[in-house]
């Protein structure tokens, strides 16, 4: 056991650099992939070099440094603070600048939608680059971002991107890594296409690995480019993000007040939280301005350190800063003294106080107990739409890792596992929306069909993460199987004697397991189809048993709420069926008691043969030498072997 004095599993999760496994998040590769992306985390070389005729260095960073004997340009971001020094002096200097608003003022306007063509202009200028490239044109680009990386690219015939834009502007290309596929090879020689694989393909320039597979020689080049002094190593991020401040009234009010003497002064804690005045009016002020700039009453205020006139910052936050951790108030939603009471938060997002042992897998003395031990993310499973995952989803991971670094949680993850459902399409073949004016009116679909033909339908209409296309008329399918359920009631009997055990049928025994394991996996609408095949059979019975009904009612009660409520009123229980233990099974129950198997005669199939489980060979092969179907193709034959494979067949060789 960990001593409990010292928080050291605390700081092996925090310490990257300690071996501690990173969490495996029970999410959607998709999902994860995307926030990989977002943040854009890249390890590669930076070179620097300078710029021809001026007193100016440039870096630039690569992630692909592999084919750095490649490079024939260089693009500029737009916004780069450099920029404007760079084409100082140049002929056309205002209309290189003008050129470059137009791609700041484009990019602005569609967000981080990504282009379909980048745009640029030639600067004029040149780098001498120190790896034995030439002089260098630089252009300034609409692809390269100022906060990502050094905001200055190398470029080559190596990156599609790159490629496409030196084919549009004529620009000068040289590959120098191939395919094995001469015929390939060559299409990349003539620069035909772009060959981008720094893994498999080889390379023919610098001469020191000419012949030699990229991958196998990285990390030989990355010691070349070190130790030749061309470059260094460098880690990059590209998280893109959106201003924090909104110029509307709903939001959380920022805690900042302006004082003309102090200048920005935060509110004291003890003053928090600021909340929005109450207003009958919230109009936009026509300015530019929050409509909390109009409340004069409430921005008007006392500056905390010299008590002198003061102002209320009239911004408020983004939706996304109340949005991330909301999740956690619900565990303690009237506390005023704290976010959250430690002792609510372990035991709702753990469930007991933490043990470094038990609750992360840190033993110091016992590392085998480190493999097979539950770590703990806080909420069990998170359903919501693919499109917050670099939204929602990835800063409410960045303010729970915070909150996490500063003690108020005891997970290292908000979100154990995330499921996101898929479309819905529309009647029209689009995906339902608002926007789209497509939308299904719930309340007309229940006034018709009712709340659990809803549900169910909604459940059954198909796989819960794909996109489905919705059919009002196929809702009658859903209604037909509750209306099926309701007239089992008249089917039920008690038992005579009440106090004895009741074996549940076997068929109820495997939908029992069954909707379980498809509820755990989301499998809803092969749950339902389970309980379809139930329901079908028990209609063609006489008699149903009343614990039978009454198990069923309860693993329907998810699906069907109402109608398993009423159902199980009228059963003569007084408390709510939503209270109810998920119904057991008995696996041996499940077991199948009789098998069929396969009786040939010289090779060809001539009958089946049901056997029981326990019958022994011998058994098996009197019964088979008895049927009706075997002994007329045996008649006047002598058997000379008979071959019996377990549980399959038995050949009659005559």
């Amino acid at each position: 056991m960990v001593n409990s004095e010292l928080p050291i599993w605390l700081e092996r999760i925090k310490n990257p650099n300690t071996g501690w496994p990173k969490p495996l998040l029970n999410w959607p590769e998709s999902i994860k992939e995307s926030q990989r992306n977002w943040i854009g985390q890249s390890e590669g070389m930076l070179f620097t070099a300078p710029v021809k005729d001026t007193n100016i260095k440039i870096q630039t960073f690569s992630a692909h440094f592999e084919a750095f004997r490649a490079d024939t340009f260089v693009v500029i971001a737009p916004d780069h603070k450099l920029l404007p020094k760079l084409v100082e002096g140049i002929k056309n200097e205002a209309e290189i600048l003008t050129f470059a608003r137009k791609l700041i003022d484009k990019r602005a306007k569609q967000g981080f939608a990504e282009e379909k063509e980048s745009e640029g202009i030639f600067t004029g200028r040149y780098v001498v680059d120190p790896v034995g490239n030439g002089d260098l044109p630089i252009w300034v680009a609409s692809f390269a971002l100022a906060d990502y990386g050094t905001g200055i690219v190398k470029c080559s015939a190596h990156d599609e991107r790159d490629f496409a834009f030196a084919k549009k502007y004529n620009i000068r290309l040289k590959p120098v890594l191939f395919p094995k596929d001469t015929a390939l090879a060559e299409k990349v020689r003539n620069l035909d296409m772009c060959y981008t694989d720094m893994k498999n393909g080889v390379l023919m320039e610098p001469k020191e690995f000419n012949g030699k597979t990229a991958g196998h020689e990285k990390q030989n080049i990355i010691t070349y480019l070190e130790k030749n002094n061309l470059a260094t190593r460098k880690t990059t991020y590209k998280l893109r993000d959106w201003v924090f401040s909104r110029q509307r009234y709903w939001g959380e009010p920022i805690p900042i007040v302006h004082c003309e003497k102090c200048g920005v002064v935060t509110v004291p804690e003890k003053d928090l939280p600021v909340e929005l005045p109450k207003v009958k009016n919230y109009a936009p002020t026509g300015t530019g301005e929050s409509p909390l700039a109009d409340i004069t009453k409430w921005v008007n205020t006392k500056c905390p350190v010299c008590k002198g006139q003061a102002k209320r910052e009239t911004n408020t936050m983004p939706q996304w800063a109340g949005s991330s951790w909301y999740y956690l108030r619900y565990i303690d939603p009237k506390n005023k003294k704290a976010l959250i009471d430690p002792k609510k938060e372990k035991y709702w997002m753990i469930g007991k106080p933490v043990d470094p042992v038990v609750d992360f897998g840190i033993a110091e003395q016992s590392p085998a107990k480190t493999d097979n031990a539950k770590i703990h993310y806080g909420v069990d499973v998170y359903v919501g739409g693919a499109e917050h995952a670099t939204r929602h989803l990835i800063y409410a991971r960045f303010w729970h890792k915070f909150l996490f670094d500063i003690g108020v949680v005891s997970t290292t993850e908000p979100f154990d596992r995330f499921k996101n459902p898929g479309l819905i399409i529309g009647p029209d073949g689009r995906k339902m929306s608002k926007r789209s004016g497509n939308v299904i009116n719930p309340d007309d679909i229940v006034a018709i069909y009712g709340a659990d033909t809803l549900r169910v339908y909604e459940m059954f209409m198909g796989p819960f993460d794909q996109a489905i296309k919705w059919s009002t008329e196929s809702m009658i399918g859903s209604r037909r199987f509750l209306e099926k359920v309701w007239k089992l009631q008249s089917k039920v009997r008690k038992a005579e004697n009440q106090n004895q055990k009741t074996n549940l049928d076997s068929l109820l025994q495997k939908t029992i397991k069954k909707v379980g394991e498809d509820i755990e996996k989301f499998n809803f609408n092969t749950a339902i189809s389970t309980m379809m095949i139930l329901v079908n059979d028990w209609e063609k019975r006489k008699n149903i048993s009343k614990v039978d009904f009454e198990k069923f009612l309860t693993i329907l009660a998810p699906f069907a709420p109402h109608i398993t409520e009423e159902l199980w009123n009228m059963n003569g229980y007084k408390k709510t069926i939503h209270k109810e233990i998920w119904p057991k099974y008995d696996q041996t129950e499940l077991t199948e008691k009789t098998s069929r198997i396969v009786v040939q005669v010289n090779g060809k199939v001539r009958a089946m043969f049901e056997m029981n489980s326990d019958m022994q060979e011998s058994e098996i092969k009197d019964g088979v030498m008895a049927l009706d179907d075997v002994k007329k193709w045996l008649s006047g034959g002598v058997i000379k072997k008979v071959i019996y494979i377990e549980g399959k067949l038995i050949n009659i060789v005559v």
